[in-house]
C-alpha cells in the first residue's frame, strides 16, 4: 500500500519541522509538503493533492477555523487540527471537529511533552475517514427550548454512549436533541485529555440537560449527562441501590483509557435491562464486546450506520458481533433513544 501523503500547515517553522520529523519516522507516511499560512496551504492542496492535512488552529492571514470551513466546502479532505493548550486553542479545536476536522492533537508543552507520541497513528486513522462540510449548531449561550419530539417517559432507563473518531460531532448531534429531563446519560469519548473540559462546557451551553465531567462517586440522576474526564481513568457505573459514577485507574482496555468497553461492561452488570447502549463512529473495536454483554444482559442497543459514520469501525465491529439491535443514521439516534426510554420493553 502506498504511504499516506500529508501536508503540514503551521506558521511556526520549528513546529512544521517537528511535525514533519515525527511523521516521516513512520514508513507508512510521506510528508509531501509544508505551508506557513492558509494561502500557501491552498496552493499546496491544489498542487500536491494530499491525503491528510495537519492544520494549526491559530494562523496568520486567515485563522484555522475559517480556512477549514473553506476546505470542507470546496475540497474536502481529512484534517487533523494541531492546537496549543490555551483556552482559545482548545475551544477552536473543538469547534473545528464540529465543522469537519477528523480529530485534534495538542502541541507539546512542559505539561504534555509526549503530546505528539500518537501523531502518526492519528494521521493514519484520519486517512480512512469520511469527510465533508458540516454546520455546527449555533452557540446561543443559553439552553434552547426542549424539542417536543424528544420528550418521553423515562421508565428508570439509563443511557450509555461510546464514540471515537468523529465522535465530537456525533455526540453533540444526539445530546442537542435531548430534553431537559432526559434519562441519566454517561459518555465515553476518545478525546485528547486537554480538550475534554472545553467540549463539556460547550455541550452544557448547547444542550437542554446539564452536562458535566464525571466525578468519583457522583450519583447518576435524570436530567444530567456525565462525560468521561480526560484524566486517563475509566468511567464505570457502580452496582447497588443507587447508581454512581466510578473513575478507575488501570491498564488500557481495548487499547484505550478511558475505554468504551469499560463503561459498557460495567453497565451490563449494574443496570442490565434498564440500560440503552449506543455505539457511534470511531476507528477500531472499543465498545463492541461491552455492547454485546449489554445486549445479552437485556439492554437495548443502537449502532450508528455506515453512511453517517466518519469512520465505520466501532459500530461495524459491534454490528458484526451481533451486539447491535438497531442500526440507525445519526439524525435518527436521539429519537430511537427516546422511543426505547419510553418503552416498557427491557429484553431484546
Amino acid at each position: 500500500m502506498r504511504p499516506v501523503r500529508v501536508l503540514v500547515v503551521d506558521d511556526s517553522a520549528s513546529m512544521r519541522a517537528l511535525i514533519a520529523h515525527k511523521l516521516s519516522s513512520d514508513p507508512g507516511i510521506q510528508v509531501v509538503g509544508q505551508a506557513a499560512d492558509p494561502l500557501q496551504a491552498r496552493d499546496a492542496i491544489k498542487a500536491l493533492n494530499p491525503d491528510v492535512m495537519t492544520l494549526d488552529v491559530e494562523m496568520p492571514k486567515m485563522n484555522g477555523l475559517e480556512f477549514l470551513q473553506r476546505v470542507m466546502r470546496l475540497r474536502p479532505l481529512p484534517v487533523l487540527m494541531v492546537s496549543s493548550l490555551t483556552d482559545r486553542g482548545t475551544a477552536a479545536a473543538v469547534s473545528a471537529m464540529e465543522i469537519g476536522a477528523v480529530d485534534c492533537i495538542a502541541k507539546p508543552c512542559p505539561e504534555h511533552p509526549d503530546a505528539f507520541d500518537d501523531l502518526a497513528a492519528k494521521v493514519r486513522m484520519a486517512a480512512h475517514a469520511r469527510v465533508g462540510s458540516r454546520t455546527p449548531p449555533p452557540d446561543r449561550g443559553l439552553r434552547p427550548a426542549a424539542p417536543a419530539a424528544a420528550s418521553g417517559v423515562l421508565n428508570g432507563k439509563i443511557v450509555v454512549i461510546g464514540a471515537s473518531t468523529g465522535g465530537v460531532e456525533a455526540v453533540l448531534a444526539i445530546l442537542s436533541e435531548f430534553p431537559r429531563q432526559c434519562p441519566p446519560t454517561l459518555v465515553t469519548l476518545h478525546l485528547p485529555a486537554p480538550f475534554t473540559k472545553t467540549f463539556v462546557q460547550r455541550l452544557d451551553r448547547l444542550c437542554q440537560p446539564e452536562v458535566r465531567e464525571a466525578t468519583e462517586g457522583a450519583p447518576i440522576v435524570p436530567g444530567r449527562v456525565y462525560i468521561a474526564p480526560g484524566t486517563y481513568t475509566h468511567l464505570e457505573i457502580s452496582r447497588g441501590d443507587t447508581l454512581r459514577c466510578v473513575l478507575r485507574d488501570g491498564e488500557l482496555i481495548s487499547g484505550h483509557r478511558p475505554s468504551v468497553d469499560a463503561l459498557f461492561q460495567s453497565t451490563a452488570k449494574a443496570a442490565s435491562g434498564r440500560a440503552i447502549g449506543v455505539i457511534l463512529t470511531g476507528m477500531g473495536s472499543d465498545g463492541a464486546k461491552g455492547l454485546l454483554e449489554m445486549r445479552k444482559a437485556g439492554a437495548r442497543t443502537i449502532g450508528q450506520d455506515e453512511s453517517t459514520s466518519v469512520v465505520y469501525g466501532m459500530p461495524k465491529n459491534a454490528f458484526q458481533m451481533g451486539a447491535v439491535e438497531r442500526q440507525s443514521p445519526l439524525n435518527r439516534i436521539a429519537a430511537d433513544i427516546s422511543e426505547m426510554a419510553s418503552s416498557a420493553r427491557t429484553r431484546t
